[in-house]
């Protein structure tokens, strides 16, 4: 079922004919935009062009509808007020779920799709914990960063944004995630209902992630990660940009550390982001630094020789100068702990 405020700041004839003028051929949000300011208003641009008829708007309608949304048209008092102030913000959204999310402030996390166990745990404790602060969570629905932080952010309010039609569920692996954040969240796209998702569209999607949040949270990009596109977006909006720091040595995170480089934001924990918006720091323990006993023997020796970097189980029993079968024991009670992680080619890393 859909919740949210339904009343409408546009005049019902005005909003028609944006959703005529958006809908149709050969204009975008450039041009849509562009449209209104020459004509004045959508109703005079649709009198003087060819725009798509009102038969298929009330199609689309009908249909967005039955699916349990309805339209988000650019001046609606339920349009997200940070997006419309974005140049080329998109003119239509569709949307199913909860449009008091809206109203809210906003963070985004976007990183690496084949993400770590360790960055995967990380955006979860991450997004929790902003949400607990009274942020709501909002990502593209991809594998790995994105669906942990959705995940963790589905009690507190996430919202996903897709790159294809809201009822188009991508990655199939996610389709029931997709369901929650239907019933539990929001899920938006400018994209026409039965749209499928293509490659030119998600560059697209990410800059509407971005305007709808005060900054993008960046976990585990590689140097050509699609997450750069969002940061872009957001640098260009006005955005912060925070990224959480890696190993040098871990190709994951080689477009994370040069984004700090280049001046974004190192988050450590949650306060480094919270210090920068201007909201009240919290006390809760820092980020994926849960309490241990502190090791010893065997144990100490491997964990010393351990890190965010893989490496292989060969090298950790000549470094530590134990037996093969005591390495393998330690290894699987960190594994069992949810401690470690292990890659391709006999090799492990810490998280």
């Amino acid at each position: 079922m859909f919740d949210g405020p339904h009343s409408l700041a546009l005049d019902p004839q005005e909003r028609r004919a944006r959703l005529r003028l958006a809908r149709s051929a050969r204009i975008g949000p450039v041009t849509f935009h562009e449209a209104l300011a020459h004509f004045g208003s959508a109703r005079a641009a649709c009198a003087r062009l060819a725009t798509c008829p009102d038969a298929n708007i009330d199609r689309e309608e009908a249909a967005l509808a039955q699916a349990g949304g309805r339209f988000l048209v650019v001046g609606d008092s339920a349009y997200p007020a940070a997006l419309a102030a974005v140049a080329g913000a998109p003119p239509v959204l569709s949307a199913i779920g909860d449009l008091t999310l809206l109203a809210r402030p906003t963070l985004a996390l976007a990183g690496a799709r084949d993400a770590s166990l360790a960055g995967r745990r990380f955006a979860a404790e991450l997004a929790a914990a902003l949400g607990g602060a009274g942020f709501v969570i909002a990502s593209g629905l991809a594998r790995g960063i994105d669906a942990a932080a959705h995940e963790a952010a589905l009690a507190t309010g996430t919202v996903a944004v897709l790159a294809g039609g809201v009822d188009q569920v991508y990655p199939p692996q996610n389709a029931a995630l997709h369901d929650r954040i239907a019933t539990q969240g929001l899920i938006l796209s400018e994209a026409p209902l039965g749209t499928p998702p293509i490659a030119r569209a998600f560059p697209r999607r990410n800059r509407i992630v971005s305007g709808l949040s005060a900054g993008v949270i960046v976990i585990e990009a590689a140097a050509r990660s699609g997450s750069l596109i969002t940061v872009q977006r957001a640098a260009e909006q006005g955005r912060e940009v925070f990224v959480v720091p890696g190993s040098p040595m871990d190709p994951r995170y080689a477009g994370s550390n040069s984004l700090i480089r280049d001046g974004a934001i190192l988050v450590r924990d949650i306060n480094d982001i919270l210090d920068v918006l201007g909201w009240p720091s919290t006390t809760t323990q820092p980020l994926g630094r849960k309490g241990q006993n502190r090791p010893s023997g065997d144990t100490a020796k491997v964990l010393e020789a351990l890190g965010a970097v893989p490496t292989a189980v060969d090298e950790l029993v000549r470094r530590c100068q134990v037996s093969a079968a005591a390495v393998a024991e330690v290894l699987l009670a960190l594994e069992l702990e949810g401690r470690l992680e292990r890659h391709r080619g006999n090799r492990v890393s810490l998280m």
